[in-house]
């Protein structure tokens, strides 16, 4: 019998306590994760010591690794995404809500983020719950959004036109162009049935959706944007303040997320590991 506990946070997740990510996990604690992982979609992790390597082969214990295109790996690991902030960079990765991958025809399951280099305070994670946002919504709204797809783009994030290109500082932490110019757009449900859980999700966000299919972009922005303002209400919001050993397991088809810019004159570094997902409906 596993011995790990699983405390539900106030909002979206739970923390999971007398587990060591770096040691072999049995049949019985992954088994206490992976249900975790489907009831919360969120996992926190506190006072891990946990190499890259052991980072990978964790990831890998869920499923195949996705290799980021756009982000510049850590050295040494072409699996692991370097997410990191100079003292001197004004602009954080990450600094509005939205979730990764989506512009991907297979979303992610999910990412994994440890911690590195802290700041002394500040550069919390905001964690939205999409399954809670979409059962409060009114029924009309259901209706409406029943059968609807949106249009997920990469290009305006990372492509050659991206507004970050022209902040010097992301300009360095992001790459290859090219791919993202040349990435075609997919379609999702806007509100999908999620894989796991089984819940109705909203699956929009307002990185990554360019608009809802066949819909003039005018008449997207005035069904998302009150969707974007409803999901951030702080029912639905947990903020995870990072600590030294900290881990966040999200996953990419129950939340959003965001990174807060609150710590300007300070380095922060976090590695993450996305893992492969499936077709979702």
């Amino acid at each position: 019998m596993s011995a790990i506990t699983v405390t539900p946070c106030n909002g979206p997740g739970a923390e999971i306590g007398n587990v060591e990510l770096a040691a072999e996990l049995s049949d019985d604690d992954f088994a206490v994760l992976q249900q975790a992982f489907a009831d919360h979609g969120l996992l926190f992790f506190r006072d891990q010591d946990i190499s890259p390597e052991k980072h990978i082969e964790f990831a890998e214990r869920w499923g195949e690794i996705n290799v980021n295109r756009f982000f510049t790996p850590v050295e040494g690991y072409p699996q692991i995404a370097l997410v990191s902030k100079e003292p001197e960079d004004t602009t954080n990765i990450g600094g509005g809500w939205h979730t990764d991958h989506s512009y991907d025809e297979i979303p992610a399951l999910g990412s994994i983020l440890v911690a590195r280099e802290l700041p002394e305070s500040g550069g919390d994670t905001m964690f939205a719950d999409m399954a809670a946002a979409y059962e409060a919504l009114p029924d009309d709204t259901k209706e409406k959004l029943d059968g609807l797809e949106a249009v997920h783009s990469a290009k305006h994030i990372f492509g050659h036109q991206s507004a970050y290109k022209e902040d010097g500082d992301l300009n360095d932490r992001f790459g290859n162009e090219d791919a993202a110019d040349t990435l075609d757009d997919v379609t999702h449900p806007v509100v999908i049935t999620h894989p796991l859980s089984g819940k109705k999700t909203l699956y929009v966000n307002g990185a990554f959706t360019v608009g809802i299919k066949g819909w003039t972009p005018k008449e997207s922005a005035e069904l998302l944007m009150p969707l974007y303002q409803h999901a951030i209400q702080d029912e639905f919001v947990t903020r995870f303040q990072w600590k030294p050993g900290s881990i966040a397991f999200w996953d990419n088809r129950a939340t959003w997320h965001y990174a807060l810019n609150d710590y300007q004159g300070q380095k922060r570094t976090m590695h993450r590991i996305t893992v492969e997902g499936c077709v979702i409906h």
